[in-house]
């Protein structure tokens, strides 16, 4: 049995179009171990970094209650007396945020208390109740 040239090369090209199953599966099984790999590192850096927007949130604050407690010679009740005037004196000169209160970065409210002299700020975390560990811990300065 005798085949031609061009015979031959038209079947070594139908023998060699596309991947095998087995070549598949082996580059999905790959893909899959680098996911598992990279994965939790990824979380790992967006945890740290909201952890990290809600110490910047809370120093701001604290910086705004801070100049409030300079105009108005305490603290207020709640964290709204820096963008709404609660006191009606005339020594008020806020608003002392350039936008409403934030949340934190779980859109939780912080949690703030005032004795007037003192003040307590802080984010109950991830969770959004107090304690907690890691990522569910709770924030302050």
């Amino acid at each position: 049995m005798n085949i031609s040239r061009s015979q031959e090369m038209k079947i070594r090209l139908q023998r060699s179009r596309g991947f095998t199953l087995i070549e598949i599966l082996v580059v999905m099984a790959i893909i899959a171990m680098l996911a598992v790999m990279v994965a939790p590192n990824l979380f790992n850096q967006q945890a740290g970094a909201m952890r990290d927007v809600a110490l910047t949130e809370i120093s701001t604050l604290e910086a705004a209650l801070d100049i409030y407690r300079l105009d108005v010679g305490e603290y207020p009740d709640s964290l709204d007396g820096l963008v709404e005037d609660d006191t009606d004196r005339a020594s008020w000169n806020g608003p002392y945020l350039r936008r409403d209160v934030p949340t934190d970065p779980w859109d939780n409210e912080y949690v703030y208390e005032s004795s007037g002299r003192s003040f307590t700020l802080l984010s109950y975390g991830a969770d959004g109740m107090s304690g907690g560990e890691d990522d569910d811990a709770d924030i302050g300065l």
